[in-house]
């Protein structure tokens, strides 16, 4: 069933006329008789009793006007709420993003929301390395991630550059220096993220290349966690510098540049290449500029 059929039969029934529904609908008289007949065939039901001189309802037929009613006003309903969309004064957004790297986000989304206010936005966590087949899968729109996803169906723009930052309690041994070599780390306890990235590798590529042991017998989950056991002088770790930077500004954290290893994080955002996005993804997009 056409709900452009309902439409004709709502008209006709409503002007009690085939003639003014065909005037009103800028159709010929017998393409709205044609459209009616098809829709009580298709029905198996009268709706118009056409033996007397007025045009009347059978039972069946104010059944269906009634829903078609119903129809209409859910296309309104719905005309109005894509033209919302449209306009972006209202809608979702749905963005996947680790612990560090939504922080990343944080600017853009304060900037986003001043400009298009009744979007809804929704930072879901998730594993970085799980996110560009999340976006593929349709599960997310967005992603930020901190690597390069080398994968045709993905398109990726740079956001951030950041770098790992080296700190230290102000109280631990190094927390004078500013410069520091790996063989100088050997006997510090590292307080690793149990979180597969290229960030750890690449660390633990570099002590092995300078035959540094690197010991790691604390992991936690959080970036926070790691944090504040550094901050106690539990040890010391690699963290990305923006989240780390207030800590440092306050002296609460020491960073020592390692001269073997500086290691830049380009933070990006990622979407489907060959999958329309929704008018709140462009619209972040083009905050992004």
């Amino acid at each position: 069933m056409e709900l452009h059929t309902l439409q004709v039969f709502l008209t006709v029934a409503t002007e009690r006329s085939f003639s003014r529904a065909a005037e009103k609908m800028f159709r010929t008289q017998p393409a709205i008789s044609l459209a009616l007949q098809r829709l009580e065939l298709e029905l198996g039901e009268k709706l118009i009793d056409r033996t007397g001189k007025d045009l009347i309802l059978t039972d069946a037929g104010r059944t269906v006007l009634e829903f078609a009613r119903r129809f209409q006003s859910l296309k309104l309903e719905l005309d109005n709420s894509l033209a919302e969309l449209r306009d972006k004064s209202a809608g979702r957004l749905a963005i996947g993003a680790n612990e560090s790297t939504t922080l990343y986000l944080l600017q853009h989304i304060q900037r986003y929301r001043e400009l298009y206010p009744k979007i809804k936005v929704q930072v879901r966590r998730s594993l970085s390395s799980k996110i560009p087949d999340e976006l593929i899968d349709g599960n997310l729109e967005l992603g930020v991630i901190s690597f390069d996803p080398a994968d045709e169906r993905i398109k990726s723009k740079v956001i951030y550059t950041d770098a790992l930052a080296f700190v230290v309690s102000p109280r631990h041994r190094l927390a004078h220096k500013k410069t520091v070599s790996i063989a100088d780390l050997g006997s510090e306890i590292f307080i690793a993220h149990n979180v597969v990235s290229p960030y750890r590798d690449l660390v633990l590529r570099e002590f092995q290349a300078h035959k540094t042991p690197l010991n790691m017998s604390v992991e936690m989950p959080t970036i926070e966690a790691i944090r504040r056991l550094v901050q106690s002088n539990m040890g010391v770790a690699f963290l990305p510098r923006m989240c780390v930077e207030q800590e440092i500004e306050q002296k609460m954290l020491c960073e020592i540049r390692v001269k073997e290893l500086h290691v830049e994080r380009k933070i990006r955002l990622v979407y489907p290449a060959r999958r329309a996005l929704s008018h709140a993804a462009r619209a972040f997009l083009e905050v992004l500029g």
